[in-house]
């Protein structure tokens, strides 16, 4: 159990779905919180996003890429200082148990340029295209927009072809009137790096200068040693009983297994980004 990921409570069949229980975030999800401050102050987005980063390093360490990094499946709980839980896992792999990442699956506001790029029967790095997904979230909570759209493209059917060549060449800016330290300018200009072989590391950004500030002792040294499973949750074989179940019923064979790696084209062409945001 991580403090930053929000936690599975068991899984469960009905006559119609198969369901997953997760952890109640009462806090909302950070999308609603940066909406309703119109951007955060840098000390606040550097909390959040420390704690981004912890909660991504330990899925990692434990062989999990998450492909859909963004606000909306970033939770909060309601604590003063409000704590982060990555959720929704829909899109993720696990590198020993699934194929290496190849498809091009996530929001496209936050698409990393190799994943955008990819081809049938190329692989991209999961690990390092989550990376780009946490700049992006960086960017939104300092400056309440999102850094490949452009107020002019709203009523724009091209807005997409537009916000996709964006993302390709790195086209971004911090608008004149967000004033941004010098440290977290060179941050965002060390994860938004289009060659992802170029692209800062969460290794060197646990070393970066604005994100050391004010980091809390110990957090970092947590991900070295696997989190605790809490008492009483589903084992992993009660699980798959349950999932073999749900198979049965609705003619899927036995051990079969669910390929959920499928692209995403036709949603990009038809995008239009529900997660809107007013420009400042």
């Amino acid at each position: 159990m991580h403090p930053h990921i929000v936690q599975f409570k068991e899984v469960f069949l009905t006559p119609i779905y198969l369901g997953i229980a997760m952890e109640f975030a009462p806090g909302g999800d950070m999308f609603e919180y940066v909406v309703k401050k119109n951007g955060l102050r840098e000390d606040e987005a550097r909390w959040f996003f420390q704690q981004l980063i912890v909660g991504l390093d330990y899925c990692h360490k434990m062989g999990v890429v998450n492909r859909d990094i963004k606000l909306e499946n970033t939770l909060l709980d309601n604590s003063p200082r409000p704590l982060v839980k990555v959720c929704d896992f829909g899109y993720s792999k696990h590198e020993k148990f699934q194929s290496a990442p190849g498809s091009r699956v996530g929001t496209p506001a936050y698409l990393a340029p190799e994943v955008i790029l990819t081809t049938k029967g190329k692989t991209y790095d999961g690990k390092t295209a989550d990376v780009w997904s946490c700049g992006v979230m960086l960017y939104v909570m300092l400056v309440g927009a999102y850094p490949f759209e452009r107020p002019e493209d709203k009523h724009d059917n091209q807005k997409l072809q537009k916000m996709i060549q964006r993302i390709l060449h790195v086209d971004y800016k911090v608008p004149s009137h967000i004033k941004l330290s010098e440290d977290c300018k060179d941050l965002l200009n060390k994860i938004l790096v289009a060659e992802p072989t170029k692209r800062i590391t969460i290794d060197q950004i646990y070393h970066h200068p604005w994100y050391v500030k004010n980091l809390p002792p110990g957090v970092i040294e947590m991900n070295n040693r696997p989190q605790p499973a809490p008492e009483g949750i589903q084992t992993v074989d009660e699980i798959k009983a349950i999932i073999e179940a749900a198979r049965k019923a609705h003619g899927v064979p036995m051990g079969a297994q669910v390929e959920t790696d499928e692209y995403i084209d036709d949603a990009m062409e038809s995008y239009d980004n529900e997660a809107s945001l007013d420009y400042n």
